[in-house]
């Protein structure tokens, strides 16, 4: 089971992002503000999860959670600032966005930079630890699979309904049949091991 709190003695903010590793559309994050000794035992990675089971719990995150907040940095930003510091800026998006103002930031992964000096914690594999975390996991993980299927229908060739951006053999033959349009990140270059890989 998923740990409540870091700390008992201040309002945390469970932060994730979304979109990292995909070769088109934006990065999401979330940041999440849960109650004091929130159970949820259905609570856990994203990654491990069903879609069915986190649309569900995106559900029931938003009705329970004291504050949520989902923010964008797009493809042109992701291009100008790389996707480490896009990555960022979305998670330093959602904080500002939250209506609680947090006391500590917990952090999924090992890479973040001080916002407004309240104090954060990196954890590597964090949405995997703590409830908030994992709660952010799943919001910037299901709103950014709704905006990549919504924006399939602009560009269809890429089935990004099935693959929602990622370097999927389908994806990259697409691109190598259509070319980029302008939802991919340029700076994001095909290696030959990916257009030679056996799927």
């Amino acid at each position: 089971m998923l740990l409540s709190n870091f700390t008992n003695d201040k309002i945390e903010a469970g932060c994730d992002e979304a979109g990292r590793g995909c070769l088109a559309g934006p990065v999401f994050a979330a940041s999440v503000i849960l109650p004091k000794d929130y159970k949820n035992t259905k609570l856990n990675d994203s990654k491990i999860l069903s879609e069915k089971q986190r649309n569900k719990l995106r559900i029931e995150i938003i009705n329970d959670a004291i504050a949520w907040k989902v923010a964008l940095v797009d493809n042109i930003e992701i291009d100008k600032i790389n996707i480490l510091n896009a990555s960022i800026l979305a998670m330093q998006k959602a904080v500002a966005g939250l209506e609680t103002v947090p006391e500590l930031l917990l952090i999924d992964g090992n890479r973040f930079k001080s916002y407004k000096n309240i104090p954060h914690h990196c954890i590597i594999k964090g949405d995997g630890k703590y409830m908030s975390i994992s709660a952010a996991s799943i919001l910037a993980k299901t709103f950014r699979d709704e905006y990549i299927t919504e924006v399939h229908e602009n560009y269809p060739e890429y089935n990004w309904k099935q693959n929602k951006g990622y370097a999927t053999f389908d994806h990259i033959q697409a691109i190598l049949e259509y070319g980029r349009c302008p939802l991919h990140r340029f700076t994001f270059h095909l290696k030959v091991e990916q257009l030679n890989i056996e799927f």
